[in-house]
């Protein structure tokens, strides 16, 4: 037990006993102590840099939810929402306390929401400092004030070193991370990767937002103009989403997971940014690299002797990572809040490099592509990947999705219709041909595809002039400023009709194919926002 000013803190409620509790530590404090520990060590740029182990990434196979009275006739049970049994969960729990029993231990109480209507307080105990330094850096930090009276709703309890018993524990290996709705527990164990930390928490709320608060949960980005207009973008790994949303013209709302309420706002649930790293240069993405300093935690990297990170080397994974807190970004928003939504981006890094680098969907379009929610894993990323493969997570973060994705659509277009919001599909993969053939779109277009679709011009210069896809469907601009003209066409980009339309072809039909789960959910429109062939 420790006292930070008037308050005691306990963890004799979670089962875990005579524990040396660090609480609350600063970040400074938590950057030492990894130091110390020989768990990490600290960069030439003042960033500490870990390695998380055995596990560079999530694992999600390895996520299941506790199957009990509020979750049973809610979750769309599968192969992404895997159900575990309430008394397995029970015994596990225990063991794991058992093992944080008597241990140094790290304790953070925060919150996720920055609305305060959505509020939801969060005890994280962690095993490493440094995992505790990610949940100071990812999520909402609470003022002294309000620690004297805080009381945690959810908990977090991180044992990294702690290795399950399949055969007894019910896991599917040693690692696992399981959410139990009843008790209001995220608990994981048996990997190191930070992010399970985060997402677990982001599970939760997809859960709570839409089923309790009647609030859209969304894996995007977000940033708002000098007029007050929201922009969001979605998109999974690597399509952009971090990137295009640290916009020096706009100030950033948050780089991964928002609400939308009734009341047409738009919060972010953290008060932090998680961003991949590899190939980062400051001439690409300044704002990220500068963030890279004190306080920030980098994943899995390479140091080299003068204690410079080597970005380019992915010798320990592709899935290097940062994380800092959302004040290491100059334009900010304050209070993480932005209103009236005008424009909203689905990103995909096309692979195939079919679809346009942009394109304005019909509400259809849009259920159908964010039911999709298509991008493409490219030679080398995964064991077994050696040409383009598409690749879809429905609602673009289908693995942090316990709802069916169809409900979350249908709260996407309802939104939508009320707040007359225009979806724009940008593609930030391959131009010139697929991958290993063409080249990937340069940044520097899709930022004035994005500026041109968010500051009118893009609509006013091309108004009822847009081309139709012959493959999708998809309306694409014929002009937008500071873009080449024949960069607004992928068929002319590849000068081979016969092949491009060969690949676009192969392409739908991996759509369809994917959208077939969803057909039984969808209506006429959403249908009718496929592929036309």
């Amino acid at each position: 037990m420790v006292n930070l000013d008037s308050k005691s803190i306990s963890l004799d409620s979670l089962g875990i006993k005579n524990a040396t509790i660090r609480y609350n530590l600063t970040s400074d404090e938590l950057h030492a102590s990894t130091i110390e520990k020989k768990q990490g060590v600290e960069t030439s740029s003042g960033a500490l840099a870990v390695n998380t182990g055995e596990f560079t990434g999530r694992s999600p196979k390895d996520r299941f939810i506790v199957k009990d009275d509020i979750t049973k006739d809610e979750v769309w049970w599968g192969n992404i929402n895997i159900p575990f049994d309430a008394d397995k969960f029970d015994k596990l729990y225990t063991k794991v306390v058992d093992y944080l029993s008597s241990k140094e231990i790290f304790v953070r109480d925060s919150y996720a929401c920055a609305d305060e209507k959505y509020k939801l307080n969060i005890r994280v105990v962690t095993e490493h400092p440094w995992s505790n330094m990610f949940a100071h850096n990812m999520f909402l930090r609470p003022t002294a004030e309000e620690l004297k009276t805080f009381t945690p709703e959810w908990t977090v309890v991180n044992a990294p070193n702690f290795m399950a018993d399949p055969e007894v524990d019910g896991t599917r290996q040693h690692n696992f991370a399981i959410l139990n709705f009843t008790k209001k527990i995220a608990l994981i164990g048996g990997t190191g990767y930070t992010g399970e930390i985060k997402k677990g928490i982001f599970s939760a709320l997809n859960f709570i937002l839409p089923v309790f608060k009647n609030t859209l949960p969304m894996h995007c980005s977000a940033n708002v103009g000098k007029d007050g207009d929201t922009a969001i973008f979605f998109g999974l790994s690597g399509t952009g989403k971090t990137t295009l949303s640290a916009d020096p013209e706009r100030r950033l709302i948050g780089d991964d997971e928002h609400g939308w309420t009734n009341e047409n706002t738009v919060f972010n649930f953290e008060g932090g940014c998680y961003a991949k790293v590899i190939d980062l240069t400051e001439e690409k993405e300044p704002d990220i690299f500068h963030a890279i300093k004190k306080g920030a935690i980098l994943e899995n990297v390479i140091i080299k002797e003068n204690g410079e990170v080597d970005f380019e080397d992915i010798s320990i994974t592709q899935n290097t990572r940062v994380s800092y807190p959302i004040y290491h970004i100059d334009n900010i928003q304050p209070g993480s809040i932005g209103k009236n939504p005008k424009n909203i981006f689905f990103l995909t890094a096309d692979a195939f490099g079919v679809l346009p680098p942009i394109s304005k969907l019909t509400p259809g379009q849009a259920a159908y592509h964010f039911i999709s929610g298509y991008t493409a894993k490219v030679a080398g990323t995964e064991a077994g990947v050696t040409e383009p493969q598409p690749s879809f997570s429905a609602c673009f973060g289908a693995p942090f999705m316990p709802l069916h994705p169809t409900r979350y659509a249908e709260m996407l277009s309802d939104k939508m219709k009320e707040s007359g919001v225009t979806v724009w599909l940008v593609n930030t993969g391959w131009t010139g041909g697929p991958y290993g053939v063409g080249s990937r779109m340069k940044l520097k277009y899709t930022r004035a595809m994005i500026t041109a679709a968010m500051d009118g011009s893009l609509e006013a210069a091309n108004k009822d002039n847009y081309h139709i896809h012959s493959v999708f469907g998809l309306a694409q601009p014929r002009t937008c400023p500071n873009v080449p003209t024949e960069v607004l066409s992928p068929r002319r980009s590849w000068n081979n009709d016969e092949g491009y339309y060969k690949t676009a072809q192969k392409l739908a039909d991996s759509f369809k194919a994917n959208f077939k789960a969803f057909e039984d959910y969808a209506n006429e429109e959403i249908m009718a926002g496929g592929p036309l062939v």
